[in-house]
């Protein structure tokens, strides 16, 4: 299994610190509002991560943040004049269940930031102990220049990187580049005792506290949104290692921006499209298979017409699984002939094909595309003569390889039944009232559906045909 290295620029081969073990950490959201499909696209592509090393047969521990306590938090809580930590319980509750329908595993853990706060004030001591932070006024700042690989992961100077960023001018710092590890208490903000005084933590140290206090020294992965490549993950790899003398991370993995009219989606622009508002319309397989139609560390762009197209591919692999499940009800041979094995032993190689794929730095991509070859090889060569374990064979295939995409596990034929009753019923009730066009409408539409109505005795009835 290959990974892409943002800290080397290349595939790298992957080798965990414990065999058979990953531990793996991802920057999760900041709980001031409900997150938007830009900030999705982040979770379901390490989502999927997780599920294929598991599929692989890794033990993974993945840690995955809650950002607690923040400008933004602080900025909304006063302005509902409710509590910062009122607020982070609010909207925590609203990520787990967004997050709950699109699918995504919970993590093992998902610590917050305030919970670590104990932790955080010693870490700050142990930078000011080694010489690689300073106290000003209460407030804490890392000194970026005293760390000698600061840069190595957006793979710049730091006079590149001064040149290019946008810093906030303090002129109590040593340096402009040196950041913030813990601030002191501004009128109206939380605040914890600590040694230089009431204050919080800086945003940068409050990943590198919990995946030190739950990971270790070193770990596996850390991953994340591209966006936080610089400075959020460059500070915590200088924090981080300052305090270890060791490897922060081994392999760094960034995921691509979501675009709206190729512009990054996000909440300052104000061109964001929050995942409750989407699952609205459509169905959790639909968007997770748009995450992971392109690589994840391609851009992709947002809109309604490319959603509809999803939409429409996902609905061919669900109406194969139900001809399938169809074919199961009708098939009368129940056990594979010589001819079947052989068909099985070819079908193999789709799941031999899936796993290059994904085993080539996750490409979500191909793998789809091996899936709907899968499909389409099954629509052929399998119908309702085939013995029902060939057909349950292929069943347990498609949802095997859809299972570390987190798509095609749940059949839609229950769905399919409640909504063909429903238009039963709305049939029956426009014969009642004499509306037989209505009534011709309904039949002919679920006639094109290849789904026939029988009137008996005991009622009306349906079949496939």
């Amino acid at each position: 299994m290959k990974i892409y290295n943002t800290m080397s620029r290349k595939k790298e081969e992957f080798i965990p610190l414990v065999q058979g073990e990953v531990s793996m950490y991802v920057c999760g959201p900041t709980v001031y509002n409900f997150f938007h499909i830009g900030n999705a696209r982040t979770f379901v592509v390490f989502d999927t991560v997780r599920r294929y090393l598991e599929y692989r047969g890794y033990k993974v521990k993945f840690i995955q943040n809650f950002t607690d306590i923040d400008d933004k938090m602080i900025k909304r809580a006063n302005e509902e004049v409710i509590t910062v930590e009122e607020l982070g319980n609010r909207f925590i509750g609203e990520y787990y269940k967004d997050a709950d329908d699109l699918n995504i595993e919970r993590a093992t853990v998902n610590p917050r930031a305030t919970e670590y706060i104990e932790q955080i004030i010693s870490f700050v001591q142990d930078l000011i102990d080694r010489d690689y932070a300073y106290e000003v006024d209460g407030d804490v700042y890392f000194s970026t220049k005293k760390f000698k690989g600061y840069g190595k992961l957006s793979g710049q100077n730091i006079e590149e990187l001064q040149a290019g960023a946008r810093i906030d001018i303090d002129e109590r710092k040593k340096d402009p580049m040196d950041f913030a590890v813990w601030k002191s208490q501004k009128p109206g903000e939380p605040a914890w005792k600590s040694p230089w005084g009431m204050g919080r933590p800086g945003w940068h140290i409050e990943c590198s506290c919990m995946a030190y206090n739950l990971l270790g020294d070193t770990i596996d992965i850390h991953a994340g949104g591209s966006d936080l490549e610089f400075p959020h993950h460059e500070n915590e790899i200088a924090q981080s290692e300052s305090r270890t003398g060791k490897t922060f991370a081994r392999y760094w993995m960034h995921s691509a921006f979501v675009n709206v009219n190729n512009q990054k989606m996000s909440k300052s622009l104000n061109n964001f499209f929050t995942v409750r508002e989407v699952l609205q319309k459509y169905d959790p397989d639909v968007i997770r298979m748009f995450m992971l139609s392109g690589h994840y560390r391609t851009q992709i762009n947002f809109s309604i017409e490319l959603l509809d197209s999803t939409k429409a591919a996902m609905d061919r692999l669900n109406n194969s699984i139900l001809n399938l499940e169809s074919f199961l009800d009708r098939a009368v041979t129940e056990s594979i002939d010589e001819s079947e094995k052989n068909y099985i032993n070819n079908l193999n190689e789709y799941k031999v094909k899936y796993i290059q794929k994904m085993d080539d730095d996750f490409n979500t991509a191909d793998a789809i595309a091996v899936i709907f070859d899968l499909i389409k090889d099954i629509n052929i060569n399998v119908n309702n003569k085939s013995s029902k374990e060939l057909i349950n064979y292929c069943l347990s295939l498609i949802k095997e390889l859809g299972g570390p995409l987190g798509i095609l596990q749940h059949s839609k034929r229950e769905n399919i039944e409640d909504d063909i009753q429903k238009l039963i019923e709305k049939r029956q009730q426009a014969r009642k009232d004499k509306n037989w066009k209505l009534a011709d409408e309904i039949r002919d539409m679920l006639k094109k559906d290849k789904i026939v109505l029988e009137d008996t005795a005991q009622g009306v009835r349906w079949k496939r045909i």
